[in-house]
């Protein structure tokens, strides 16, 4: 019986070549570099412009460095309106506005998973409801209770119709979901009640993901404007958003641009800072509870 040569392996394909070099360069770096310097660009153009003189950035030459950089934007900048008070007005609406959020997120994600109560489902579909809310519809509903309450131009007045957080909720329910159900019956069997296993087992094994509702949070309370600027009208409570307003309003009918400049790279430095030293956590706690419905 006359056998059939054996067929020749197809030739196989090497995973280090110029075609696949050519694909990951024309699909992924090109598309990352392109969209890097889409946020990056109008970024250094700040911060450069922060340091010309005004004759430099309004002129028909396009210029990116400025030809003698210095700091006398942000002397005027500083000077014209009270930073410094505004930045400490930030700093405490900041830390106090985002560490009782992550508190009470994490306080509400708990229940909703480990607590059994009534109409829990229904609680759990109204915070996905308030996730598609705007939450300009709140502001004057917002207002007239805290003017009732007398917490105009007052800090308490500043943080209270934000404590609310959905998103943040929403994010840690999903991931307690996902936590080993025989971690928290072992610590029941030892006697451990809710507070305990809350702070000793759901929390220490969630950092990631509340690491990142901190770090969403602190950037939404740093960054809001519109609340602060209906709540308050005196610049010793303004925060830095609304100061920049002012910084604005400061300046009469010519605008000086370098100062204005200066203004927005002292309001977006820290928070950028801050995002910088977080956003390791940010893709490990938005994939942790991406695994339960």
């Amino acid at each position: 019986m006359r056998t059939k040569p054996a067929q020749d392996p197809p030739p196989r394909v090497r995973s280090l070549s110029w075609r696949n070099l050519g694909m990951t360069i024309a699909g992924g770096y090109i598309p990352l570099a392109l969209a890097t310097l889409v946020v990056f660009v109008p970024l250094l153009w700040m911060m450069m412009s922060s340091l010309k003189a005004p004759g430099e950035i309004v002129t028909t030459g396009l210029a990116l460095l400025p030809k003698n950089p210095g700091p006398q934007n942000y002397l005027d900048a500083t000077s014209t309106v009270p930073f410094p008070r505004f930045f400490l007005n930030s700093v405490i609406v900041t830390a106090v506005g985002s560490a009782l959020k992550c508190v009470l997120a994490i306080f509400t994600a708990y229940a909703l998973v480990f607590v059994r109560f009534p109409f829990k489902r229904v609680i759990f579909l109204l915070i996905l409801v308030a996730l598609m809310v705007p939450p300009q519809v709140s502001v004057l509903p917002n207002y007239v209770l805290i003017a009732s309450m007398g917490g105009l131009n007052t800090y308490w007045g500043i943080i209270l119709p934000g404590l609310g957080t959905a998103f943040g909720t929403f994010l840690l329910r999903q991931h307690f979901l996902t936590l080993p159900p025989a971690i928290l019956e072992s610590a029941e069997i030892d006697g451990a009640g809710h507070w305990r296993k809350l702070w000793k087992i759901v929390v220490p094994v969630s950092v990631p993901s509340i690491a990142t509702v901190g770090l969403v949070t602190i950037v939404s309370e740093w960054n809001e404007y519109i609340w602060p600027l209906i709540v308050t009208d005196h610049p010793d409570m303004m925060t830095l958003p609304v100061g920049l307003t002012q910084l604005v309003n400061s300046d009469g009918s010519t605008q000086n641009w370098g100062m204005l400049m200066a203004g927005a790279v002292i309001v977006l430095l820290p928070i950028l800072v801050i995002f910088a030293a977080l956003q390791r956590y940010i893709v490990s706690g938005l994939t942790q509870g991406s695994v339960t419905g």
